[in-house]
């Protein structure tokens, strides 16, 4: 007795052709070129600051109120920018928030004092960030 399948019962059996090395390896290069130009536009994008601010003192006015120093730079001077500014209490925690706006000068760097009133007793006044997307709200009408 025989063990063959009857014909056209069952598929054919097929078997995949391995990648040749030379194929791998044009594969690799062209996946690192591709992870190297997505972390350069990631650099371009998140590393490069068009503004940036600095806190320089604070000074604890009373229980509900603090001014803050702070120092901002930006690459084009001529153009507005907004920092939030902030209070922190002992425990850390955020109890007064400012947005500030900075507008435009003939220096790259600029000092501003800002107050802020909070919600609890200040322990420490500190700059959140700055950005020139500046809000319409701010901007004079």
């Amino acid at each position: 007795m025989t063990a063959t399948l009857p014909e056209g019962r069952y598929p054919v059996s097929t078997t995949r052709r391995a990648l040749g090395g030379r194929t791998k390896n044009i594969l690799l290069v062209g996946v690192l070129l591709v992870g190297l130009a997505v972390a350069y536009l990631g650099y371009l994008r998140f590393a490069v600051q068009d503004v940036e601010g600095k806190a320089l003192s604070f000074d604890l006015v009373d229980d509900s109120t603090i001014s803050i120093g702070f120092s901002v730079t930006r690459a084009d001077p001529s153009n507005d920018v907004v920092c939030i500014v902030r209070a922190r209490s002992r425990d850390g925690s955020e109890t007064g928030r400012r947005e500030v706006l900075i507008p435009a000068s003939s220096t790259q760097e600029v000092e501003v004092t800002s107050v802020v009133r909070t919600s609890k007793p200040p322990a420490m006044g500190d700059v959140y960030g700055c950005s020139t997307n500046v809000p319409d709200y701010l901007r004079a009408g």
